[in-house]
């Protein structure tokens, strides 16, 4: 079996990601093939785009928020996610268990001895009237004895689990500031998602209606496919850290005659499409500036095709990244027209000088062209 170094890892995911050279793409098509990017921060997707797209111009995506091409909602990991409409709708019954796991275990006190399908139930007569409502206004308007919770675990359980929402442009909008309010997906994209909940009275995660207990999952195996396509090769612990779903068995197995298996130099087993481009490890990588919380870190359970260990953390607390030569090699900030550079490790004077050279093009982006400034710091 084939034996996959780092290198050729990470020349691999910058091929998937449109790292290595940028896409001659729409900003919906390239949503869509990243299988949606990341977007707790709202500003952070025109940034992920822009280092990955030819002539990108942040009013398209804008202008496909606004005609709800795509949406901004709470689906992998619990966390908000930029996705085209059509994946959203398609994708939420299947991450239904796992987001209403996850909001549990995050409010498991404030929770406890509350009838989830109750509470949904509760929460969509409230959306009933058609208004936009902000997560912990929604929970204050739900009518006694809800009242007496913490409105901030029931908002959170209403928006990021039992009712498929979207957050409301302007949120999401370029270099427009918002407040996040929601309204139902299905109401907003005019299609309703197959399967909201599980079976009543269930825990949703053994549900007969699940499709990995009823021993079928083509939802899941949708997502196999679209995940490799933007990340593999990746092993199925790499998937689950992608998604927060425990690792789509049926659905692995399910393509698995469809797929082509390699190995890592820690031994693990990696699945990856068999035409999916592999690129020669020699390939030269340009530097790139990466949002906040990019799934091209995030994407992974081991993260070592792409970052250190030691710099791991950075990702998870929210730091901009600098790519060089592939990896993670400085964190950047931008502030009044003034993009400053903190080097992680020792860069070469070429390496320092195509920072620069990006910078100068970043910033340029962040403000119209009015500013080139960029500040190189060591750490």
């Amino acid at each position: 079996m084939t034996v996959l170094d780092t290198r050729a890892l990470n020349r691999a995911t910058l091929a998937r990601q449109l790292l290595l050279d940028r896409a001659d793409l729409p900003a919906y098509a390239a949503v869509a093939h990243l299988g949606g990017l990341q977007a707790q921060e709202p500003q952070e997707p025109f940034v992920g785009l822009w280092s990955r797209l030819r002539g990108f111009d942040p009013a398209d995506l804008s202008d496909l928020l606004l005609r709800r091409a795509v949406v901004r909602t709470h689906l992998m990991r619990r966390t908000v996610h930029l996705l085209t409409a059509a994946d959203a709708v398609a994708w939420r019954p299947r991450h239904d268990a796992m987001l209403r796991q996850r909001v549990l275990g995050a409010y498991r006190r404030e929770l406890a001895g509350v009838d989830l399908d109750a509470l949904a139930a509760a929460g969509r007569a409230v959306l009933a009237d058609g208004e936009p409502r902000t997560m912990t206004g929604l929970a204050r308007a739900l009518p006694d004895p809800w009242r007496q919770r913490d409105p901030r675990a029931l908002g959170e359980a209403l928006v990021a689990a039992l009712i498929p929402m979207v957050q409301l442009p302007p949120r999401g909008l370029w270099r427009t500031a918002g407040g996040a309010r929601y309204r139902p997906l299905a109401e907003w994209a005019g299609q309703q998602p197959d399967q909201l909940t599980g079976a009543a009275g269930t825990d949703p995660a053994e549900a007969s209606t699940d499709p990995a207990v009823a021993g079928t999952d083509p939802v899941g195996q949708t997502l196999v496919r679209r995940y490799l396509a933007a990340y593999g090769p990746a092993a199925s612990a790499d998937l689950r850290a992608w998604c927060g779903l425990a690792g789509l068995p049926a659905a692995v197995a399910a393509v698995r005659d469809e797929l082509v298996v390699f190995r890592d130099q820690r031994g693990r087993q990696l699945l990856d499409l068999p035409d999916a481009p592999r690129p020669d490890p020699d390939t030269p990588a340009p530097v790139r500036f990466l949002p906040a919380f990019d799934n091209a870190i995030l994407g992974y359970d081991d993260r070592s095709r792409i970052i250190d260990d030691a710099h791991r953390g950075l990702s998870v607390a929210g730091a901009r990244v600098v790519l060089v030569d592939g990896r993670v090699a400085a964190t950047w900030t931008v502030d009044a027209g003034t993009v400053t550079v903190t080097g992680l490790c020792g860069l070469t004077r070429a390496e320092r000088a195509a920072v620069a050279e990006e910078g100068e093009r970043v910033v340029a982006f962040l403000t119209d062209g009015d500013s080139h400034r960029v500040r190189l710091t060591n750490g």
